[in-house]
């Protein structure tokens, strides 16, 4: 299709993608829902085919391409239909790596960033809390000055690649938040963590979906890493989570765009072939309808979450295009697993099914990343809030 956002190389580029995903993912990724982990050699491979730096500086290894090249491989990677896979893939490229290339020093790029280029180091983001999700001001983790030191204690969950990882990207608090103030989300820094410190302690935890993420809750207790590894600015971590966060909501609505075609894709294999009242199923209108709904709704998604892509390229504060595509995309993803796995009746409610896994992968986005009613408040704050101050 011609596109306004997509060129002819990134047609081409689409093409090498999905070679690869066919030839390197599609045939191992069984294996690694049931390890609970993408393998070693695999991030190898993403990392030897520029996969894991397309939108980092070539000055550390990474591609510097422009970001529809990223839209379109991690549509590829969501079209998978291995949510696990893609959000451990895309928390690592885009979200962990993220901090590191924008705020680190250049010897911490150069330590970490450039490794996990080339997939010789797997990075994952450690913010989450039991306590402390979207809402940053509960944040209970704390990096203690001591000397040229800091030592962290507290608990982070729900941390993809958590179990692989050779490092995270830890949102940490090193000075409490001020009294009797709104501003609770100050005194957030972010810091790397060697995963192999004495005093970390990682334990799988077992999930609906998303099988192949390696979701760990990591404990820090009295891990002491140097002052070195903070990165950027002491206590400007919530300024860059806050810009962060827009990049993450894109990825998830691309990777989501992916899954959703993939879901299509594989209830029209099955209307097609399967034979009922004189025909095949795809022949029924009703059955017509809905699949021509669906196939409506992800035109109009994709419209969304290419021009949030543009707009984030053009300025990176685009935090209404980036909610809203997250929202609509992560949303319609359950909508459609939910519509597929009607169609295709008994065959596709077998736990082994396509359609299934999809199903049960779905939910998990519309919680990561902000939450679809975390998603809807900021809206509202930008939509309504903002209209009404003017």
């Amino acid at each position: 299709m011609r596109s306004i956002y997509l060129s002819p190389e990134h047609a081409a580029f689409r093409t090498t993608v999905r070679a690869f995903l066919q030839e390197h993912v599609l045939s191992a990724a069984d294996a690694w829902e049931q390890e609970r982990a993408i393998s070693r050699e695999a991030w190898h491979l993403f990392g030897q085919h520029g996969l894991l730096g397309l939108i980092h500086p070539k000055k550390f290894g990474g591609e510097e391409r422009d970001l529809f090249h990223s839209i379109v491989f991690l549509e590829e990677l969501g079209r998978t239909g291995y949510a696990g896979i893609r959000a451990g893939i895309s928390a690592h490229a885009y979200m962990a790596t993220h901090y590191v290339a924008r705020y680190a020093s250049e010897n911490l790029q150069r330590s970490y960033l450039t490794p996990a280029i080339k997939g010789d180091k797997v990075a994952a983001l450690a913010i989450t809390e039991w306590d402390a999700g979207s809402d940053l001001s509960r944040l209970a983790t704390t990096a203690r000055p001591e000397a040229d030191r800091f030592i962290i204690d507290g608990t982070k969950v729900f941390i993809t690649n958590g179990m692989t990882a050779d490092y995270y990207v830890v949102a940490v608090r090193t000075s409490p938040p001020e009294k009797n103030s709104k501003k609770a989300n100050t005194g957030i820094s972010l810091a790397i963590v060697d995963a192999r410190l004495a005093g970390i302690t990682t334990t799988s935890q077992e999930k609906l979906g998303w099988h192949g993420a390696g979701t760990a809750e990591i404990r820090f207790n009295a891990v002491s890493i140097t002052s070195d590894n903070i990165i950027g600015r002491l206590n400007s971590g919530f300024l860059y989570l806050m810009r962060g966060f827009q990049l993450e909501r894109l990825a998830a609505a691309a990777l989501a765009l992916g899954g959703i075609e993939r879901c299509i894709e594989s209830t029209l294999a099955y209307l097609t072939s399967r034979q009922a009242f004189d025909g095949k199923l795809s022949a029924l209108q009703t059955v017509r309808h809905r699949i021509t709904n669906l196939a409506t709704e992800l035109m109009s998604a994709r419209m969304l979450v290419y021009h949030a892509a543009w707009s984030y390229q053009n300025d990176e504060l685009s935090v209404t295009e980036c909610s809203m595509a997250k929202l609509h995309t992560t949303e319609l993803a359950c909508r459609a697993a939910d519509e597929c796995l009607q169609l295709q009746g008994a065959r596709g409610y077998l736990a082994a099914s396509d359609i299934s896994r999809i199903h049960r992968d779905a939910r998990a986005a519309t919680m990561a990343g902000g939450a679809s009613e975390v998603m809807r408040d900021i809206i509202a704050q930008q939509v309504i809030d903002i209209t009404a101050r003017s």
